[in-house]
């Protein structure tokens, strides 16, 4: 057998094997998430963030979430984590459900209810990823309200660190 046919064979089954596993993801999730997990909005960490938060999860993975705000409302979002593919559409979608809104709509809209209703759901042994993405949108709201009252300690805050 010459290599040019190993070359082929081994891309085909490569190309049969990822296909078997997107038909097998698409039975579980559905299109919104299977979207963000492939292709994540704000998948970023932001300089000088005026609000932060890092948050380990029930399930040990880590999620950042950096905020810029500006006359109360967030102007930029970004979010990192460690995490399964799960955590970083539910990341995803937080960030872009607060990006844009003022402090007190995001606020009372990213919540892990939200997240989940926007993605189409998740299966139950998963939504605990929504909760984690929520929760650190909340903390880091809560650090931009720290920040805010005392403002020179974001010039020796160093994100990822704490």
């Amino acid at each position: 057998m010459s290599q040019n046919n190993n070359n082929e064979d081994l891309e085909k089954f490569t190309r049969e094997l990822q296909e078997q596993i997107m038909n097998q993801l698409r039975q579980q999730y559905s299109p919104a998430v299977i979207e963000r997990w492939q292709n994540p909005r704000n998948f970023k960490r932001l300089d000088k963030p005026d609000g932060y938060a890092k948050v380990k999860g029930s399930c040990g993975d880590t999620m950042e979430m950096f905020l810029k705000i500006k006359n109360d409302q967030i102007t930029e979002c970004g979010f990192f984590t460690d995490g399964c593919g799960t955590t970083i559409a539910c990341g995803s979608m937080a960030t872009e459900l607060a990006e844009g809104k003022t402090f007190t709509e995001a606020l009372a809209l990213v919540s892990a209810d939200e997240i989940l209703k926007r993605l189409g759901g998740l299966p139950e042994a998963d939504v605990h990823c929504a909760q984690l993405a929520a929760e650190t949108m909340r903390r880091a709201l809560a650090d931009y309200l720290f920040q805010k009252k005392h403002p020179w300690k974001k010039m020796y805050r160093q994100p990822g660190e704490e």
